[in-house]
């Protein structure tokens, strides 16, 4: 319990760490904003069209009488939406993450230094182009599993009673398990921890995973939320990161101006990975 209580912590100090850093903050929303517009285009348009799209795919339907007819495709139709929702919320960080992948290394070590009794952050000699292809490919795996954790939830909704109860519970903690994967990935691959070892990590320590993921997947929920979250859930997420590779933190008192024009913009960190 420990543990839950401290994930959730480190969401709160991240959110209070981008506050203190305005200009920070400001870079970070940017590739939010950017992100919203896409999934609420793509969302406007399955609403518009999904009635349809359903009963394409229900031709074995059509001579169904009323009412069984509307309340199967209706029940459908709400399902599709309820899915690309979960789908949303899971892949709205890995998307946002690459957009704005030079913004959020940028944020990321600049936590690092802040904290950091030396005042130092792992770097990388990788270049920009390199940075991203690597967490392009991550991101699609860590999308798969996601995908195949959705499936087999859907399937299980379908269970009396621990489809309406149990299900949505345990939807939401994977949520968080994976987005806490994709936001510590900023920090964990600068220091070259590839994703194998960066999922036996998380899994080691579930539940503080769960108290940073957790709320945070429930909050992405809320229409816009994300958007303004991000950058400080990069942050905590940084944080994170240093609990579970037992790096010491100091008391973020390192640059007391918040600002300062060295790390204003992108540029290009991470610390060397593997291929």
């Amino acid at each position: 319990m420990r543990d839950l209580g401290a994930g959730f912590g480190y969401l709160l100090k991240g959110q209070r760490w981008v506050a203190r850093h305005g200009k920070q903050y400001g870079f970070g929303l940017l590739p939010g904003l950017i992100t919203l517009v896409l999934y609420l285009a793509a969302l406007i348009a399955l609403a518009t069209w999904g009635a349809d799209f359903v009963a394409w795919a229900t031709p074995f339907a059509d001579d169904w009488s009323s009412p069984w007819l509307g309340l199967f495709r209706g029940f459908l139709t709400a399902v599709l939406f309820a899915l690309c929702l979960l789908l949303a919320v899971l892949t709205f960080t890995a998307v946002t993450l690459l957009i704005g992948q030079p913004f959020y290394e940028s944020l990321s070590e600049k936590v690092d230094r802040d904290v950091s009794p030396d005042g130092t952050a792992p770097e990388s000699e990788l270049p920009l182009w390199r940075d991203l292809w690597i967490s392009a490919r991550d991101s699609l795996r860590i999308l798969v599993r996601a995908l195949i954790w959705a499936v087999l939830l859907f399937a299980l909704g379908f269970v009396p009673f621990v489809g309406q109860t149990v299900v949505p519970v345990l939807g939401f903690f994977v949520t968080g398990f994976f987005l806490t994967e994709e936001l510590t990935a900023v920090a964990l691959q600068r220091r070259g921890v590839d994703l194998r070892a960066r999922l036996t990590l998380l899994r080691s320590r579930k539940t503080l995973v769960w108290g940073f993921g957790t709320p945070l997947g429930l909050a992405f929920l809320v229409p816009f939320v994300a958007v303004f979250l991000m950058p400080g859930a990069v942050a905590g997420a940084t944080l994170l990161a240093r609990d579970l590779l037992g790096e010491p933190a100091g008391d973020g008192a390192n640059d007391p101006e918040g600002d300062d024009d060295e790390n204003a913009g992108p540029h290009e960190t991470s610390a060397a990975r593997p291929n």
